[in-house]
């Protein structure tokens, strides 16, 4: 009973032009082994925002699954809350890590998640903040500035940076942290780029473009190193 985990900076049909599936979604259906795999969307971060939605359901409309979207700000979340059992890929769109999780948490979101990785044969994925909320930490722009943040979900070791390589600011804030003890070792990932967890354990390091990359990140006490390491993977492209 496996439980695959992507953690993707950015990238799919989030940032694809004219809002298309890419290879990236394509592995996350070829990923759960299901002829028409139930795909569930949770907006949640970007506050359901109706647009993404759309885009959503446009994409993943060309890709051969069933679909359903898990709404949380309208007030009628009980029955998809409920088909969380049934999914088998839930798939984590960007916007605001704290709030997503904080939501999550309120909503029950969280337990049930849990539960379904627990039952195992299940592909949960997110770009950005739905890529950060399946470790423990993140950096995290939701309070206006890069910062430190823990509260994630734990379900796999260490902490995250998504869009590495899309915001200045972000790199700097992510390896300062690791180098001060904020966050614990992890990984970063470029827009395009992730990481594929079987069952916890890192296994591929995903690319939807040569030059898109996942770095391992972690505390040095190398006189040159600045208090960190920057290592980057070996990349597979999709």
């Amino acid at each position: 009973m496996t439980t695959h985990i992507v953690t993707m900076g950015g990238g799919g049909f989030s940032m694809s032009e004219h809002g298309a599936a890419t290879n990236l979604d394509r592995y996350l259906i070829e990923l759960s082994g299901k002829r028409s795999p139930l795909v569930c969307f949770a907006p949640t971060a970007s506050a359901d925002d109706p647009q993404y939605i759309s885009k959503f359901l446009m994409a993943y409309s060309t890709l051969g699954v069933r679909t359903m979207v898990l709404t949380l700000w309208d007030g009628s979340s009980t029955d998809s809350i409920a088909r969380i059992a049934d999914a088998d890929i839930i798939l984590v769109g960007g916007g605001h890590t704290v709030n997503l999780l904080a939501l999550w948490k309120a909503h029950g979101v969280g337990k049930a998640i849990k539960n379904r990785a627990k039952s195992g044969d299940v592909v949960l994925a997110g770009v950005g903040a739905g890529g950060a909320c399946w470790y423990g930490g993140c950096i995290t722009d939701t309070f206006g500035d890069y910062r430190a943040w823990r509260g994630g979900l734990e379900l796999v070791d260490g902490s995250f940076c998504p869009h590495f390589d899309g915001e200045a600011e972000r790199a700097p804030a992510y390896t300062e942290a690791i180098a001060s003890g904020d966050l614990p070792a992890g990984f970063a990932a470029d827009d395009g780029a992730g990481v594929h967890f079987i069952d916890g354990v890192p296994t591929t390091y995903l690319a939807e473009a040569r030059g898109k990359r996942v770095y391992r990140v972690m505390p040095s006490d190398l006189p040159t190193s600045s208090g960190v390491l920057v290592e980057p993977q070996q990349m597979t492209i999709l």
